[in-house]
């Protein structure tokens, strides 16, 4: 049997954090449509960085992401050390979004073409990102944490509960995007972001099983218990 390559937990959050973020800035600079998790954040950049032009797309996520978790917090009557960290992770992210959002733009994007291998990279990345973020202790991004949480307070399945909270963040940013740009106008919820919604889950399911065969996951640090405090 081929042996396994060991993988560090902690170093799976850091590729996840990063992957992530480059797929992300990808899809944005495909203008294909964001994946529907992301949108309603996406939508908030678009229109607050019209008025404050120091409010970039990195903001934004952790700024949605904070709301999330004060939702979560009421929705359940408690807050949990794991929160924080989930922020935390929100504001990493956001920092490192804002780096590859800056790397992506000088990038052209004059064709169709360019946009759609923008999309499928971005979107083949986002997969990965996500795949290695289930496979690390640290506290994930607030919107795992929600889904995550909800489950275990009100033993509800995990698959229902995200088609629901999928659903709704669709809802949510054809929502935002009539708000802020006006009827029939749509900004962030496109084809793409139906592709993503239609393909997203197989291609996580498949990158975990890769991942599973070649990789052996183990924590470097005895930090585990913190996270999930």
């Amino acid at each position: 049997m081929k042996r396994k390559l060991t993988c560090p937990s902690e170093l799976a959050y850091a590729l996840g954090i990063l992957i992530l973020a480059c797929g992300t800035a990808l899809m944005e600079k495909a203008d294909l449509g964001m994946s529907m998790v992301v949108a309603p954040a996406y939508l908030l950049y678009l229109k607050l960085s019209r008025t404050f032009s120091f409010f970039t797309f990195g903001m934004a996520e952790y700024v949605f992401q904070a709301l999330l978790l004060i939702l979560l917090s009421l929705v359940l009557h408690r807050a949990k050390k794991s929160y924080l960290f989930s922020f935390v992770t929100a504001l990493i992210y956001g920092l490192v979004l804002d780096l590859f959002m800056g790397l992506a733009a000088p990038l052209p994007a004059d064709t169709l073409p360019l946009r759609i291998l923008y999309y499928l990279a971005g979107m083949v990345l986002g997969s990965v990102g996500v795949a290695f973020f289930f496979r690390t202790y640290i506290a994930p991004e607030a919107y795992e944490l929600f889904v995550r949480e909800l489950c275990q307070a009100k033993n509800w399945p995990v698959d229902r509960v995200k088609t629901v909270y999928d659903c709704v963040s669709c809802l949510l940013g054809i929502a935002l995007s009539f708000a802020f740009f006006g009827l029939g106008h749509f900004e962030g919820v496109r084809l793409g972001t139906i592709v993503c919604a239609m393909v997203n889950g197989f291609l996580i399911g498949r990158f975990s099983n890769l991942m599973d065969r070649i990789l052996v996951f183990r924590d470097a640090w005895k930090l585990r218990g913190l996270f999930q405090a």
